[in-house]
């Protein structure tokens, strides 16, 4: 069998997998920028709103940070994957981008 994967055919953001006779490309973890195989711990480097965490790259909760990301009035932080968004708070409405009571 011939290493295909040694010649480094796939994408920026996929790893090679040799099998026999060909080789297939894989997607990286979400959590990735570059990788060399499966998984959050295999990232070259962690993409924005991950960080490296027992080699591994895990999500950042920006809503857990000491400084407030939502600083609109009676708005709340939801922590996404590798990011987060402001919401308003129970019992309120987004009108024009403020948060007025219902």
């Amino acid at each position: 069998d011939l290493d295909e994967c040694a010649a480094s055919p796939c994408k920026d953001h996929q790893y090679c997998l040799n099998t026999d006779g060909s080789f297939s490309c894989k997607a990286c973890d979400a959590s990735c920028v570059g990788c060399t195989g499966e998984g959050s711990d295999k990232c070259k480097t962690c993409a924005s709103g991950y960080m490296k965490e027992d080699e591994k790259c895990t999500d950042i909760d920006e809503c857990s940070l000491p400084e407030k990301v939502c600083v609109k009035e009676n708005q709340d932080c939801v922590n996404t994957s590798g990011s987060y968004k402001c919401v308003c708070s129970e019992g309120f409405e987004d009108k024009d981008g403020t948060c007025i009571q219902t």
